[in-house]
């Protein structure tokens, strides 16, 4: 493998306190040196890095790939691809597919497929309870004895109070965290935006704050109670902000994760029925907006994560009540985060970095997300100033759903390296 030398540019790892225009070495796949002048050595491939961002290779730690049984809509392969062309380095794949990712096959199966895309790394995320039907655990053990990062039923809360407590007491013994989706079911039945005022005059059923808040608090609770690490996926409202830090202040092991739509957009995107605009937790109003983004800044959300959800164009232009939830993000998700929190002064890179490659590496127990000597040699370079329109039709995932089409926004990959090997560069 031939060295890899990343020159010139703005080198940040919150993780190191490294903030300077320097170089970055990857040597065997392993950074060598990061943030001082380094003389190129002999065959080595030299990136030209200036006027550019240099940081720890962004990590995903919420998206779902839907292979196995959607291969329609996206692959492992083509997921990978999109999130190396959003410079993201890594992902973690949810286990929602068909068959579910619930048992040690089904999870080799899915790094197999990683390995094969050479492209980001990719992750896979075991199921809590068998089939995803909320009655029996997995088994957590062979699990994640088989590459298993964490464990979470995605897409379905938990809503047994006391498989969750077994499944954190459980999780305890191999140091990783439960992922849950926070929402009360009884509260949202039926449900397809927030509910409020614009709720009532469209027509549409809404789904409370206080099913997201009731089973945040329950979680955080059991955390208490069991000693371990819950992760609050894609939190949505100010009053799970104040409960998350009610538990942190505790010393409670929770860790959350915002997502880039919950921080740049709100209800009133759903204004003419906008499928691209339904998703669960469901945008909120300004205020929650502002609460998340505060939390995001403040490090009371520790991760911002993509819950990359591709559909069929032909299932999101169905009526709004039907049509499914979510749409695509791994890449936009940097543009997003610099347009809606950088540019207005919100978070610095710095803490934009550490939320996307810092703080998931060290969260979900992932080698990268710094730049010590020896860490794996993943890389994230992007131009923090470039301003590009939204055009999904040229995007690598095979999903179109995005409400950011044709919007224009600041902030874009230009190379991603994953062990020292440039996965994505920009033509």
């Amino acid at each position: 493998m031939r060295d890899l030398l990343l020159k010139g540019g703005r080198v940040v790892d919150p993780s190191t306190g490294i903030d300077r225009v320097g170089d970055v070495l990857i040597r065997e796949g392993k950074i060598e040196s990061a943030g001082d002048s380094i003389a190129a050595p002999d065959n080595a491939e030299v990136v030209d890095c200036s006027g550019r961002i240099v940081s720890p290779g962004f990590i995903d730690v919420h998206c779902h790939l839907r292979e196995p049984g959607r291969e329609d809509v996206e692959t492992i392969a083509s997921g990978a691809r999109a999130a190396a062309a959003g410079g993201i380095t890594a992902v973690c794949a949810m286990p929602n597919t068909d068959p579910v990712t619930d048992n040690q096959a089904a999870v080799g199966f899915v790094l197999k497929q990683g390995r094969a895309a050479d492209a980001a790394r990719v992750y896979p995320i075991g199921a809590i309870s068998i089939g995803q039907k909320g009655e029996r655990l997995a088994e957590f053990g062979e699990m994640v004895g088989a590459g298993a990062v964490a464990v979470s039923d995605d897409g379905k809360p938990v809503v047994s109070s006391q498989l969750m407590r077994t499944a954190l007491e459980y999780a305890r013994a191999f140091n990783i965290p439960v992922a849950d989706h926070c929402e009360d079911p009884t509260l949202a039945a039926g449900g397809a935006m927030n509910e409020g005022v614009v709720s009532a005059r469209l027509g549409l059923r809404g789904i409370p704050s206080e099913a997201e808040e009731i089973m945040a608090i329950r979680d955080i609770l059991l955390a208490r109670r069991t000693g371990g690490h819950v992760h609050l996926c894609h939190m949505s409202t100010k009053g799970s902000v104040e409960l998350i830090r009610w538990g942190k202040d505790r010393g409670i092991r929770v860790t959350a994760e915002a997502c880039p739509h919950h921080l740049s957009l709100t209800e009133d995107m759903v204004e003419g029925y906008n499928t691209n605009a339904k998703m669960n937790p469901p945008l909120r109003t300004l205020a929650d907006v502002e609460a998340v983004r505060e939390a995001v800044r403040d490090g009371t959300i520790d991760v911002i994560a993509t819950d990359h959800a591709p559909h069929h164009m032909d299932e999101k232009q169905s009526g709004f009540a039907d049509a499914p939830n979510g749409i695509i993000g791994l890449e936009t998700c940097l543009a997003v985060n610099i347009t809606w929190l950088v540019k207005p002064g919100i978070l610095s890179i710095a803490t934009l970095i550490d939320r996307m490659a810092c703080a998931p590496a060290k969260i979900f127990g992932l080698p990268g997300g710094t730049f010590k000597r020896g860490a794996i040699g993943d890389v994230t370079v992007f131009d923090a100033t470039r301003e590009w329109v939204v055009d999904p039709a040229g995007f690598k995932t095979k999903g179109r759903n995005t409400p950011y089409g044709g919007q224009t926004l600041t902030g874009r990959a230009t190379c991603t390296v994953v062990g020292g090997t440039v996965v994505f560069h920009e033509a």
